[in-house]
């Protein structure tokens, strides 16, 4: 299997697992918690038929990435993405992040600018700042997060059964636009992921990337679905379409968190039309 090797934990390599397929001008998906690079297959498929060289990777401490018990902030994690992209010799890439994936997406703008950049995808994302504070009162009360990390130390494997409740909007969608089988799919690989990861990533999710935002100067597009119950729209995708200059933003009517498998038609839709435009 395909590794990049992004730095060590004492004597062991902490290594990225990624999928590299098609030719053409290069686009990187980045996937949301608590999930894999795996979970992009309702785009793969349109993306490579389109004429795309599409990458996947898997998070560390997710997938089939390794399992380290330090590194899970977007420091880091732009500093991984980085690795793959100058690894992998990519120019003219098109970043697109879904979930904590546009975190990634921030924070290597802001890390690293826009050279060999093309565009930028933000979806169902957690810019630009999630927490609620008094210079950013659209953000989300920080004890909602708290819930969140007592819930995923105390068993995060009953967790992730109420998260992928409002990840997909089950009540609505189940054995509509997901099965029961999607979900439980979600939920081993869910449970497959590291303990450590899966709680230390909690805390990511509240970074400010306001600042960051401010240095993505390439053409931008901003998906979210206006019943989001993780990110929601008003505080997240929203607020990402005005920060970034000239980005479009499209609501994905009745849209959940997960709009790339919910919504997979209309997501992919409005990419194609924008990687072509």
């Amino acid at each position: 299997m395909p590794y990049i090797t992004v730095g060590k934990e004492n004597r062991t390599n902490i290594d990225i697992y990624y999928e590299d397929h098609g030719s053409g001008k290069p686009i990187i998906l980045i996937h949301g918690y608590p999930l894999s690079g795996a979970s992009w297959e309702k785009q793969m498929p349109v993306l490579l038929n389109a004429g795309y060289r599409v990458i996947t990777y898997d998070r560390r401490g997710f997938g089939k990435s390794s399992q380290p018990t330090a590194g899970y902030n977007y420091d880091t994690f732009a500093a991984d993405l980085r690795e793959v992209i100058t690894q992998l010799k990519l120019q003219d890439v098109t970043l697109v992040g879904f979930s904590m994936g546009g975190g990634e997406i921030a924070r290597y703008f802001g890390k690293y600018g826009s050279k060999d950049m093309s565009k930028a995808v933000f979806i169902g994302a957690v810019p630009p700042f999630l927490l609620k504070t008094a210079d950013n009162p659209e953000g989300v009360d920080g004890s909602v997060f708290e819930g969140i990390k007592k819930a995923v130390a105390a068993d995060r494997y009953a967790f992730f059964t109420e998260f992928f409740k409002n990840f997909y909007n089950t009540d609505l969608y189940l054995g509509k636009r997901v099965s029961d089988d999607v979900v439980r799919a979600s939920w081993n690989v869910a449970a497959g992921s590291s303990a450590t990861a899966s709680l230390a990533c909690v805390p990511t999710w509240l970074e400010d990337f306001r600042e960051n935002l401010k240095r993505v100067d390439v053409p931008t597009l901003v998906i979210h679905g206006d019943d989001d119950r993780i990110v929601p729209l008003s505080a997240a995708g929203q607020r990402t379409a005005r920060l970034v200059k000239g980005a479009k933003l499209v609501v994905i009517k009745g849209g959940p968190h997960c709009i790339t498998w919910t919504h997979a038609d209309e997501v992919n839709t409005a990419l194609l039309n924008f990687l072509k435009g």
